[in-house]
């Protein structure tokens, strides 16, 4: 799942924290860690002006040097390039040239407003990109190793790729499984919450964790716990698990991949990505 890491970064507080974060998995697990930095060329403007390209460019040697540099002295085998372009565009076929298994990148502050904001190019990464990606709040800091892996299931398509990936996760880092299917009520509506109508989608959330639960237990790892809760809003539900049970790592799938919804979140994994205290890896559906 480590073997090979996409960092792109523009050399910014929140990328440079996000760093000692990559480089303390990538230690871990004998990972080579693609650095990349893009010259933002995307505006017309800019791409007629080749002295204005060739600061960018500059900018942007710099930045990568420099994060070799820092992952040369922690061991870490580390690849670097400079491209032009729309940042979120190539980092996303950089991501599949390069054969890399995850992208990680920063979100942007916690304080104030900004708890809520993804960076643009962060953004944008985690809806349109094949390969998983991998978001750290920078202010928060990232706890390593995983010690807990979550993976918020609600048996749909994306959602089994995402617990696949989990489980892997776990399995590298010797990491206790949490398998968690939120029953939200608030769905129901006010005249729908009877007895029956919970016990059908309790009954229903059991079934997927109990299929998830089984091809964990057949890629040899065996999940620490399974557990339905309910709520009236799901990010908060599993949120208050996060907080409840020390997770180190949350992994939730995003949307399909075909039209409009290659370019729009869930609001559950857009929720998720903005205001999780812990790493969120976000992971796509495999287009059919």
């Amino acid at each position: 799942m480590f073997d090979a890491m996409l960092f792109p970064t523009d050399g910014s507080d929140g990328a440079d924290a996000a760093l000692d974060f990559v480089l303390d998995v990538a230690a871990a697990h004998g990972s080579t860690v693609h650095v990349v930095s893009v010259a933002d060329t995307s505006r017309s403007a800019v791409e007629q002006q080749s002295d204005v390209v060739g600061v960018l460019e500059d900018n942007a040697r710099r930045v990568v040097k420099a994060a070799a540099r820092r992952a040369r002295d922690r061991g870490v085998a580390v690849e670097t390039a400079v491209e032009r372009g729309d940042p979120h565009r190539v980092v996303c076929d950089y991501a599949v040239s390069a054969g890399v298994d995850v992208v990680v990148m920063p979100t942007r502050g916690r304080r104030g407003l900004e708890r809520f904001l993804l960076g643009s190019t962060t953004e944008r990464v985690v809806r349109r990109s094949d390969v998983p990606v991998l978001t750290v709040q920078p202010d928060d800091g990232a706890d390593y190793p995983f010690e807990t892996v979550l993976v918020a299931t609600d048996g749909s398509g994306c959602a089994d790729a995402a617990a696949e990936r989990g489980v892997a996760v776990a399995d590298a880092e010797d990491a206790a499984l949490h398998l968690v299917s939120v029953v939200d009520m608030a769905s129901l509506g006010a005249d729908m919450r009877s007895d029956v109508a919970v016990s059908s989608l309790e009954e229903r959330a059991e079934a997927v964790l109990d299929e998830c639960a089984a091809d964990a237990s057949d890629a040899g790892v065996e999940p620490a716990a399974t557990e339905v809760v309910f709520g009236t809003s799901i990010h908060r539900a599993i949120l208050q698990y996060v907080e409840d049970n020390d997770v180190d790592l949350l992994v939730v799938g995003t949307h399909g991949r075909t039209g409009f919804d290659r370019y729009v979140l869930g609001s559950v994994a857009e929720y998720l990505v903005r205001t999780s205290p812990v790493p969120v890896l976000t992971v796509r559906a495999p287009e059919d």
